[in-house]
């Protein structure tokens, strides 16, 4: 069993950067697709960005070009740098882990954090 522990949430200004971490444990972190989605009230969870085993990255049309994912293999930790944050980007933001890695779907990740809340104003 993996667990996926999210921190870095918070309040920010329209424009302000943020950094989020997803520590995990419980199995081999290097074999893992990783990946960032973030769901508002009332609204449909949405993948963000995620990164593969081999170091590849993918990103929402969305947040590309603001927002970097990235891993630490020693820290078994996904990190999501976010700049020129938007009051769009308000959400719960959420870690994910799928063994297989088959696409960038909700039902394709196995293992989901708690979840960190990110609110932008402006």
């Amino acid at each position: 069993q993996v667990q996926l522990v999210e921190s870095g949430g918070g309040l920010v200004q329209a424009g302000g950067s943020l950094r989020l971490s997803c520590t995990a444990s419980g199995g081999t972190f290097s074999w893992y697709t990783m990946g960032w989605f973030r769901q508002a009230p009332g609204k449909e969870r949405e993948f963000v960005a995620g990164t593969r085993p081999g170091g590849s990255t993918v990103y929402a049309d969305s947040v590309k070009g603001r927002f970097t994912i990235s891993r630490d293999s020693a820290k078994s930790t996904t990190y999501l740098q976010m700049n020129n944050l938007k009051p769009e980007d308000t959400a719960v933001y959420l870690c994910a882990a799928s063994p297989a890695g088959r696409n960038w779907h909700r039902g394709a990740f196995d293992y989901w954090g708690q979840g960190t809340q990110v609110t932008v104003s402006s």
